[in-house]
């Protein structure tokens, strides 16, 4: 009989999808072999789509289920993987009550953290919940101010080099999917799921086998998580850039904006996100601790979202109840290097992600609803410090910008993107006639071409070879008529600071942070990563370090 701090968890119920959830209760009573009266009440912890049988797609679900006498069900049903378990409360960190008055705290400089993306947000809203009043500072501009910049280039080309997709409030995520989903297994993922309900994203992301916010939600949700912690203590400086820092006996004593307005610092926390490349270069110049590290860079390949649908759904690919279908691919063709797909935007765009002049990146991003026309996803190739040309540790950085550089003059030096169809590429022939059944979605704009010179040729050939392969997982996968966009390589981070066992780098009292930092990739890791690094701040506060 499990204890009152325990719940019973049930996996792998399903349910046709013509079938409604209230259906659930006499599921889980079978399971059990309880009466129905006895099921007091259930949460739906996870809900996903089996699509493998395509006449027959059901929704599964776990469960955690309050029982009436726990005692009267016999055996656990292994088949559904029936058994008690202590849920996981996170707790908050505090300052040590005892120091509040103390002269040590009256005289502790308040924590500045530089950026504003989601371990920035989260590591404030941590710091305010234990009694500190962090400072942010952001690059770019607040989400209002920046959808107009980011609109402007969309529309215009005219790139504002501060705040763009990757610069402003709310970091890169802010022009995403908003994907919540990640492989780290760290129960902090709870308290930062509800902490953004709170916020306004939909409840289902909390129970959702593939959560996502949706650009258009993120830019009201970082507002509300903003005005949350200005309500507890906490300040924002918007188009404010860290430009360079001061160090003492190795540990930092003040951090430099703009190049004129200094702040002493006790404790800075470095969430610069991925793409702030001249604050890694000053980083580099103080001789913060770093090397370069493996990343991904590749393509972005755009279909019809209807294929993908009737691919991944049958004769049910028009069913409101499944949405717009998503795939995850992996391969390995002979003689060539893994390919996989990446930040797969079901009814998305393909946007410009640049953040530097004379360069194209690429992105994906897709609105709550998923409506688009197209479905879109990166297609990568790893890269690792051995392809780059030294041993810099900025070695990573230069790498993606040959890449981008290249793929800026291969659309027309505008901002362009080159393009081209999936049947030219595996052909190994420009696209130069028209673009027929799959239309582009990317801004500013594009250009037809050949992609062959817009990354390095083990690239190339790796995605040549792969999508044949990954046709035979999704019909249509291959189809000639689908667009490859290029390039995409701000994947992750292409180094990694130093952080010891306390997450301090090699200067005391810096802690790197988030993505940009190397520890993390996507929201939910970033966010994390975020918390634990305000943790670390909080017992390095009580300890007096």
């Amino acid at each position: 009989m499990g204890s009152k701090n325990e719940s019973l968890r049930i996996e792998e119920v399903g349910l046709g999808l013509n079938e409604n959830e209230i259906l659930l209760k006499a599921k889980i009573a079978a399971i059990l072999n309880l009466p129905e009266e006895d099921i007091l009440n259930f949460k739906v912890i996870k809900k996903a789509i089996d699509s493998r049988k395509k006449s027959a797609i059901i929704f599964v679900y776990s469960l955690d289920v309050e029982v009436r006498d726990s005692s009267k069900i016999k055996e656990f049903n292994t088949r559904y993987r029936v058994r008690f378990q202590t849920p996981y409360n996170y707790e908050l960190k505090k300052i040590d009550a005892t120091l509040l008055k103390s002269k040590y705290f009256k005289e502790l400089k308040r924590p500045v953290i530089i950026g504003s993306g989601p371990s920035g947000l989260f590591a404030a809203l941590i710091l305010v919940k234990a009694g500190l009043r962090p400072i942010i500072f952001e690059r770019g501009e607040d989400v209002d101010l920046r959808i107009k910049s980011v609109s402007n280039f969309f529309n215009f080309g005219k790139l504002n080099l501060e705040s763009n997709v990757q610069f402003g409030e709310g970091g890169a995520g802010t022009f995403s999917d908003g994907k919540l989903y990640t492989l780290i297994n760290d129960p902090r993922s709870s308290f930062i799921f509800s902490e953004l309900i709170e916020a306004g994203a939909p409840a289902e992301i909390a129970y959702s086998a593939t959560p996502h916010i949706g650009t258009d939600k993120l830019r009201e949700i970082v507002k509300n998580i903003r005005a949350k912690i200005i309500a507890q203590g906490g300040e924002f400086r918007f188009n404010t850039c860290l430009t360079n820092i001061e160090i003492k006996n190795d540990k930092i004593v003040a951090a430099i904006f703009n190049n004129t307005e200094k702040i002493l610092v006790d404790n800075l926390i470095l969430a610069i996100g991925h793409s702030a490349r001249d604050t890694y270069q000053m980083l580099y110049e103080n001789k913060l601790e770093m090397s370069s590290k493996a990343f991904a860079v590749g393509l972005r390949i755009e279909h019809k979202a209807k294929a993908i649908n009737k691919a991944q759904y049958g004769n049910f690919f028009n069913n409101k109840r499944l949405g717009t279908a998503r795939y995850k691919l992996v391969e390995h063709p002979a003689g060539e290097r893994s390919v996989y797909t990446f930040c797969m935007c079901p009814g998305g765009y393909v946007m410009g992600a640049a953040s530097e002049e004379d360069g194209v990146v690429t992105n994906g991003m897709s609105e709550y609803f998923q409506d688009g026309k197209n479905s879109n996803s990166a297609l990568l190739v790893p890269v690792t410090p051995a392809d780059f040309s030294s041993d810099h540790p900025l070695a990573g950085v230069e790498f993606q910008r040959v890449w981008e550089r290249k793929a800026y003059e291969a659309g027309g030096s505008d901002y362009s993107a080159p393009v081209q169809l999936v049947g030219d590429f595996l052909a190994g022939r420009p696209s130069f006639l028209k673009l027929d059944e799959v239309n582009p979605t990317y801004k500013p704009g594009v250009k037809l071409t050949s992609l062959e010179n817009c990354l390095p040729p083990y690239v190339i050939s790796s995605i040549k070879k792969a999508i044949p392969l990954m046709a035979k997982k999704i019909n249509g996968f291959d189809n000639p008529e689908a667009v490859l966009t290029g390039v995409e390589t701000r994947t992750s981070s292409p180094l990694r600071f130093f952080r010891d066992e306390f997450c301090q780098s090699n200067i005391k009292g810096l802690f790197p942070a988030g993505e940009g930092a190397g520890y993390a990739g996507g929201i939910v890791s970033s966010a994390i990563d975020g918390l634990v690094v305000a943790e670390a701040i909080i017992d390095k506060i009580n300890l007096k370090k």
